[in-house]
């Protein structure tokens, strides 16, 4: 028997059990790239700017996330208003999406992404996002999904020896 899956909007009673799967995913996925971040993880889950972030469930418990964000500065508004071509009041940044590394292959990545795709289009915004090359399994789960590449940057974070991160877009 399938076990109940749900996608529902994050919670402040959802960040503790979320930065305990982020952490523990971390190992495998190398998602953050910076590990163990520079300040504490519950800002990593939440940021500011979000249009919306949620939850999947499996049989009741977090087991992912994803967030929608409103990329107002910095290099994220810089690569995406410069690579789509759209003001950045257009976009809706894709972010922080994980899942519990127990629970991969069961789709729920999809559904997280689903749902916030749906809010962009829902707020009339172009969906980006960016993804760092070496994590393979999110660019094929974004390039399955119809996302395309439409340019690559180096953010400040991200070491010398690493590729380009990916900027991708949802047409």
């Amino acid at each position: 028997m399938a076990s109940p899956v749900t996608v529902r909007p994050r919670t402040p009673h959802d960040v503790p059990a979320l930065v305990a799967v982020l952490t523990a995913q971390q190992p495998a996925s190398g998602y953050p790239v910076r590990w163990p971040l520079p300040f504490p993880v519950e800002e990593f889950v939440v940021r500011r700017g979000e249009l919306g972030a949620w939850v999947v469930t499996v049989d009741g418990r977090v087991a992912g996330h994803v967030a929608l964000l409103h990329p107002a500065t910095g290099w994220e508004a810089d690569a995406f208003t410069g690579t789509t071509g759209e003001p950045v009041g257009r976009l809706a940044a894709v972010s922080t999406l994980f899942v519990d590394q127990d629970r991969r292959g069961l789709g729920l990545g999809t559904r997280l992404l689903d749902a916030a795709v749906a809010h962009a289009r829902a707020l009339d915004r172009v969906p980006v996002l960016d993804v760092v090359q070496e994590h393979s399994v999110a660019a094929d789960l974004y390039r399955r999904r119809g996302w395309r590449v439409v340019g690559e940057v180096r953010p400040h974070w991200l070491p010398a020896d690493r590729a380009p991160v990916l900027v991708m877009t949802l047409p």
